[in-house]
C-alpha cells in the first residue's frame, strides 16, 4: 500500500519515523509528500487567494493542486480523499474498506479549504475525522494513515489486538488491568485472575457492553443485539446500574 500526501507542511509526517507504524514504513514506500508550494502561481510562493462573494479567510486554489496532484504517476493515485469538516465521518468500517486498497491520495487543506472546481475534478471522496475543526488537514491525515496502516499485515505484531479493537466487533472495548494486582486500593477483578477462559471471555464482552451502552449508546443501534445481551442490559436496568 502507498498514501500520496498533497500538503505544505510535508515535514510533520516525520512522525511516522517512530511507532509501530515506522515498521510499515520501513518495509515499503509507504507514505510520499507533494509540496503544494512546489507549484506556486508566483515567486511569493503564493498557492491561495480570497474566495469570490465575500467571506472570511482564503482558499486553496485550483491551479497549484492541480499541478501538484499530476506530479504522482496516475497509475499511482489510486482513491483521492480530501479531508474537510464538510466530509463524511470516518469510522472503523470505512478505515477496513481504505485498508484494501493499493493507493491512497490525501488533499490536506489548510486555510478555509479548497476550491471547488478541484474536489469536483479530482477528488474521490471527502472525509471527516470528526465534528470540529483543526488548523489544517495535515493532522487529520496522521490519524487517517495511522488507522489504516496498522491494519495491514505484519504492522501489528498481534492480529487479535486489531480483532478485538474498539468498534470492531460495533461494540466499544472493556476496561483492562495489568500488573500490580493492588493499585492504591484497588484490585484487579478477581475473575481475571480465575484461569477460567470461558468466564473471563463473558465478562469481558459484559463490559464492553455496559461501556458501550453508557458512554456509546447509539452504537447499539447499529448492532443486532443477542438475548442474552439485552436480558442483560434489562437486569442493569433493574438495579439501576444504567
Amino acid at each position: 500500500m502507498k498514501f500520496n500526501i498533497l500538503t505544505i507542511f510535508p515535514e510533520i509526517f516525520e512522525v511516522f519515523e517512530y511507532g509501530v507504524i515506522s515498521k510499515a514504513i520501513n518495509k515499503s514506500s509507504l507514505i510520499e509528500c507533494y509540496n503544494i508550494r512546489n507549484h506556486a502561481i508566483n515567486k511569493h510562493g503564493q498557492i491561495d487567494a480570497k474566495p469570490y462573494g465575500g467571506g472570511e479567510g482564503m482558499l486553496l486554489m485550483p491551479e497549484p493542486l492541480k499541478k501538484t496532484i499530476a506530479d504522482i504517476p496516475e497509475k499511482e493515485r489510486g482513491h483521492v480523499i480530501y479531508l474537510t469538516p464538510q466530509g463524511k465521518q470516518l469510522n472503523q468500517n470505512k478505515v477496513i474498506e481504505l485498508s484494501s486498497m493499493q493507493y491512497i491520495t490525501i488533499v490536506c487543506g489548510r486555510y478555509e479549504g479548497v476550491d471547488q472546481r478541484f474536489i469536483d475534478k479530482y477528488v474521490d471522496e471527502e472525509i471527516s475525522i470528526g465534528d470540529f475543526v483543526m488548523s489544517g488537514g495535515e493532522y487529520g491525515a496522521m490519524c487517517l494513515i495511522d488507522s489504516i496502516a496498522r491494519n495491514l499485515p505484519g504492522t501489528i505484531g498481534n492480529q487479535n489486538s486489531i480483532d478485538n479493537d474498539s468498534f470492531s466487533n460495533g461494540f466499544l472495548k472493556g476496561p483492562a488491568y495489568t500488573r500490580p494486582e493492588s493499585f492504591e486500593e484497588l484490585d484487579v477483578p478477581k475473575i481475571l485472575l480465575s484461569g477460567d477462559h470461558a468466564k473471563i471471555e463473558a465478562w469481558k464482552a459484559a463490559k464492553s457492553l455496559l461501556k458501550t451502552h453508557l458512554i456509546r449508546p447509539d452504537l447499539l443501534n447499529k448492532v443486532k443485539l443477542t438475548k442474552k445481551q439485552k436480558k442483560l442490559l434489562e437486569e442493569w436496568e433493574s438495579k439501576d446500574i444504567l
